[in-house]
């Protein structure tokens, strides 16, 4: 089975910025990330919202496999072309009742890539809908300048710095409802985030950040992993790859990525002149 769009379909992703939805594994696959992700918790006593923000493959094999999925490869060579490279990966997860969101803002404005051929992928290991908090973009909102975001740092964001967009029609938003083991995808560039999730169970799931080997790292050399294609570029050093689940060096690489990247050094692409 081919995960490949159709013409109509990567019109309509270079039109509006985002595309839903394609099957990438059974809800019973789902079903036990979920599982998995949770004995994660466990073991770790820690939310997984504390560190898998900017690499969350990193922590697990398992992980890097769904990276790799075949289906959801097809769907972003549609877009990339046929050499792609991991850039990073974030589980989003919030608990029943939870009043945590992602506030507006664009991947684009922090993630130092140039130029912007970046598709985030979103796979859902849980329902996601209106009322657990599912992701919501702006259609369209790619094709315009940089938005200027502000850095909140509020506790309740689940973003890093709370980095927000000011002054969006919340009117305008589309919802992107996905059943489990299902996947969407936006441009790095269109503006979106959630709202909380006021349902009686968990909305877990899992981005992938995923660039064509062509795109080059504004903020000196970084790290990636090759998922399909080749890397004749070299803009990118090769991901320290986990050796089991919560393997030690891949834990304290997952946490000095998490510093780096909350620092205020790290600056937005619209006060950086990056437009």
């Amino acid at each position: 089975m081919s995960g490949y769009l159709t013409s109509e379909e990567v019109a309509g992703f270079e039109r509006d910025g985002y595309f839903l939805k394609r099957r990438a594994i059974t809800q019973a696959h789902a079903k036990d990330c979920r599982r998995r992700l949770e004995a994660m918790e466990e073991t770790l006593q820690e939310d997984c919202n504390k560190r898998m923000k900017i690499k969350a493959h990193i922590a697990s094999p398992w992980m890097v496999d769904l990276a790799r999925n075949p289906l959801i490869l097809d769907a972003v060579e549609s877009l990339l072309g046929p050499d792609i490279l991991l850039f990073g990966s974030s589980m989003f997860a919030k608990a029943a009742r939870s009043d945590k969101f992602v506030s507006w803002h664009q991947d684009s404005a922090y993630y130092g890539l140039t130029p912007n051929d970046s598709v985030t992928v979103w796979l859902a290991f849980t329902p996601s809908n209106k009322e657990n908090g599912c992701l919501r973009v702006l259609p369209g909102s790619h094709l315009g300048e940089d938005f200027e975001h502000d850095e909140t740092y509020d506790p309740k964001n689940l973003l890093a710095k709370g980095q927000t967009i000011r002054g969006v029609d919340d009117d305008q938003a589309k919802y992107l409802e996905l059943d489990p083991g299902e996947f969407s995808m936006h441009h790095v560039r269109t503006a979106h985030g959630s709202l909380g999730n006021y349902s009686d169970d968990h909305r877990i799931g899992l981005a992938f950040f995923y660039i064509g080997a062509h795109v080059g790292s504004t903020l000196g050399r970084r790290t990636a992993l090759c998922v399909r294609g080749q890397d004749t570029y070299g803009h990118w050093d090769e991901d320290p790859l986990p050796r089991y689940d919560l393997d030690p060096l891949s834990l304290d690489f997952l946490t000095n990525m998490w510093s780096k990247y909350q620092s205020k050094e790290v600056q937005q692409a619209a006060k950086a002149g990056r437009l």
